[in-house]
């Protein structure tokens, strides 16, 4: 045999290897992937109808690539359960209100802070400056999100009149499981909270098991919460907003292309949930009291007296690390310099 035929065999058998485990790579990189994202939103609501239908999207543009299961209606569990479900690899995401993320990545509270904000325009000087930062920054913890979508502001339901702090003495006031941050104002307000999960509050209204909820109206009639109901506060207690979380190893999985697809996609689709949120917020007030719950005012007095208690729970919590106080301080600028520029709005909203 020819002294070069062995090193001749050996680079083809080299190529061959490479041909074989290319076409292999190809063929895995090929695979349908179906991502399994749990919701607490009931079948049938208009987020379902809108994420079936950019689910849709994403499965005929990718060929089938990428396909996603959606389960609705808490049937996967409440969020901490839809966490620990991601994380053993049962559920690859789900749609979170900005505290149920808060174990994976504490930041993303900031702009749920108890009376930090006084309007919606508010809210968009200060998103626009700070989104971008909190996606990163979810997405270096691990999750892959879309858009941050507004819920409205929440308000006090409740079936007694709450005017002020003595409205709430003695009252079973609902904070979510493991919110250190609404547990900290109710201390701070020296109220005694009752810790449940979303899935759990309507059982815990209709069982006297709660008193008072705080929560965007919104979420109060999706949920039926205001069929357990007689009353609404009108003052903004905290802004609400909520994302679709996934993983983001198993997001990284797909293709550059695909995983171009499914962000735009769900992107377009949180942009107009965020749009049209402020629409929806005041469709929902107005459907409440068309209900028939009645609309009460807060006290200037009390109002002021929770706004300067808040201060100092936001600061301290901050400087206990359970958010950056970095963030605050850098959310508390943007909301001076609009402010100092909307001088005659932020009056009217102080009223």
């Amino acid at each position: 045999m020819n002294k070069d035929a062995p090193m001749r065999l050996a680079a083809v058998a080299r190529l061959l290897v490479g041909i074989v485990l290319g076409g292999v790579l190809a063929a895995g990189s090929a695979m349908a992937a179906e991502f399994k994202i749990a919701t607490v939103a009931p079948e049938g609501s208009q987020w379902m109808q809108d994420i079936r239908a950019a689910a849709g999207e994403i499965r005929d543009r990718t060929q089938s690539r990428v396909t996603i299961k959606l389960y609705g209606g808490g049937v996967m569990g409440n969020e901490k359960q839809v966490l620990r479900k991601i994380r053993v690899g049962q559920l690859h995401g789900g749609a979170f209100t900005a505290g149920g993320l808060a174990q994976t990545y504490p930041d993303i509270v900031i702009y749920g802070l108890p009376l930090v904000f006084r309007s919606p325009a508010e809210v968009t000087f200060v998103r626009e400056r700070m989104d971008g930062e909190l996606a990163r920054g979810l997405e270096a913890a691990g999750f892959v999100s879309f858009g941050i979508a507004g819920g409205g502001f929440a308000r006090i339901f409740g079936n007694e009149p709450v005017t002020g702090t003595e409205s709430l003495r003695g009252r079973k006031v609902w904070v979510p499981d493991g919110d250190l941050i609404s547990a900290a104002a109710m201390q701070a307000l020296h109220l005694s909270p009752v810790a449940l999960p979303i899935t759990d509050v309507l059982t815990g209204l209709q069982t006297g098991l709660l008193d008072i909820i705080a929560a965007p109206p919104v979420g109060v009639i999706a949920l039926q919460w205001h069929t357990r109901v007689r009353y609404m506060t009108t003052q903004p207690m905290m802004y609400s907003c909520g994302l679709m979380a996934v993983d983001a190893k198993a997001f990284k999985r797909l293709s550059p292309a695909d995983q171009a697809v499914f962000r735009e996609v769900m992107s377009a689709v949180y942009r107009r949930f965020d749009q049209q949120s402020i629409a929806d917020d005041k469709a929902a007030r107005d459907a409440i009291q068309a209900a028939g719950i009645r609309v009460v005012e807060a006290n200037v007095a009390d109002v002021t007296a929770w706004q300067d208690a808040m201060v100092t729970v936001n600061r301290d919590l901050g400087a206990q690390g359970v958010y950056s106080p970095r963030l605050l301080e850098e959310l508390q600028g943007h909301l001076q310099d609009y402010r100092r520029q909307h001088p005659a709005a932020d009056a009217a909203a102080r009223q």
